[in-house]
C-alpha cells in the first residue's frame, strides 16, 4: 500500500483552526458593511462640502481607530473637490506619504504637511482671507471659551466685541469680553443701524453686533470672528450671505449639562431653562456650514481657525 502524503496526512494550519461560528460570520460581515458606509458617507461629506476635509483629519487625529482614521489617505484625497487621481499621486509624492497609508496612521510630520497642503490648495483656489465666520452653539457649549483662546493664539484673526445688557461674570472685562451697555444704549445703537444684529437671548438679556469694526476689519483684509447665539446668526447670514457658519458642539448631551451646572453662573431654574433652549438650538445645526466638536479647547479652536484660513502664531518659547 503507498505511503500516506504529506498532502495527505498533515493537516495545514487552515483545516487545524476550526471554522467560526455562522453568527460570528455574520456579525462580522454586517459590521464591515457598516463600516463601509460609515466611509462612504464622509467621503460623500468632503466631496459635497458639508464637512471640511481638515476637520476629517483632525477627527483621524483624535480617533485612529474611527471612521475617519480608517480612511486611506488615496481614498482621503480623491473625495476633495477637484482632485483626481494624478492630483492624488502628485501629493502624495510631494508629501512623501504612501498610498497605503489611513489617516489615523499618518506620523505627526506627515500629518502637519497634509494640513497645509489643503490649506494651501484652498487659498490658491481663489477662497477669501479677509472673511467673515460665525461661530454658533448652544449654551454652556464653550463658544466664549474657544474664541477666548483664538484671540490669546491666533493674532491673525480679529475677534469681534458684542454689546450686552447683561452684567459681567466673574473675570470679564468691558471692551475686551463684550461691551456691556443699558437698554438705552442698546435702543440708540439698534436706531442708528450700529448692529450688524442683535437679538434677545433666553428670554433675558439682549446681545448684538456692533457693524463698524467688522467692516472696517474686512476692508483691511482682515478675517473676522463673530461668537454669536443662534438668532445672531440667521441674521448674518441674511445680510451677508457670504459669512461662513460654524457650528460648535458639545461631545455628548451629559457634558454639556455637566458643563452649564459646573460653572455655576446661574440659578436651578435658569438652568433648565437654558438646557431646554439648548435641546432647540442643538436641532438647527444643519443649517451650518461645518460642525466642530468641543472634546478640547484648543483642539476646537484649532478647527475654526483652520476653516477661516489663517495662520497660527508662532510658539512662544
Amino acid at each position: 500500500m503507498a505511503e500516506p502524503t504529506a498532502e495527505t496526512s498533515a493537516p495545514t494550519a487552515a483545516s487545524r483552526r476550526p471554522a467560526p461560528p455562522e453568527v460570528d460570520r455574520t456579525a462580522a460581515s454586517a459590521a464591515a458593511v457598516a463600516a463601509r458606509r460609515a466611509r462612504a458617507a464622509v467621503k460623500n461629506a468632503i466631496a459635497s462640502r458639508e464637512v471640511s476635509p481638515l476637520v476629517v483629519l483632525d477627527h483621524a487625529t483624535a480617533a485612529p481607530d474611527g471612521v475617519e482614521g480608517r480612511l486611506r489617505v488615496t481614498e482621503f484625497l480623491l473625495s476633495v473637490p477637484a482632485i483626481g487621481t494624478t492630483k492624488m499621486q502628485e501629493a502624495l509624492q510631494k508629501l512623501s506619504i504612501s498610498p497605503a497609508k489611513r489617516l489615523g496612521g499618518l506620523g505627526r510630520h506627515q500629518r502637519l504637511k497634509l494640513r497645509e497642503f489643503l490649506i494651501e490648495r484652498e487659498n490658491r483656489a481663489g477662497r477669501r482671507r479677509n472673511q467673515l465666520v460665525v461661530l454658533a452653539g448652544p449654551t454652556a457649549v464653550g463658544k466664549g471659551t474657544v474664541s477666548t483662546y483664538i484671540r490669546e493664539n491666533y493674532p491673525d484673526v480679529l475677534l469681534s466685541v458684542s454689546a450686552t445688557t447683561r452684567a459681567p461674570r466673574p473675570g470679564e472685562v468691558d471692551g475686551v469680553n463684550y461691551y456691556f451697555v443699558d437698554d438705552a444704549e442698546f435702543d440708540r445703537m439698534i436706531e442708528n443701524d450700529e448692529l450688524l444684529e442683535h437679538a434677545t437671548v433666553h428670554n433675558a438679556y439682549r446681545y448684538g453686533t456692533p457693524r463698524g469694526p467688522i467692516e472696517a476689519a474686512l476692508e483691511q483684509g482682515r478675517s473676522v470672528l463673530l461668537e454669536i447665539d443662534l438668532q445672531g446668526a440667521r441674521q448674518v447670514r441674511e445680510s451677508m450671505p457670504e459669512a461662513r457658519l460654524i457650528f460648535l458642539l458639545p461631545p455628548t448631551w451629559d457634558e454639556l449639562v455637566r458643563r452649564l451646572i459646573g460653572r455655576g453662573t446661574e440659578e436651578a431654574a435658569e438652568q433648565q431653562r437654558r438646557l431646554e433652549t439648548a435641546k432647540v438650538e442643538l436641532a438647527a445645526q444643519d443649517e451650518f456650514d461645518y460642525r466642530v466638536v468641543n472634546h478640547t479647547v484648543a483642539e476646537a479652536a484649532r478647527e475654526v481657525v483652520d476653516l477661516m484660513k489663517v495662520r497660527a502664531a508662532p510658539s512662544r518659547p
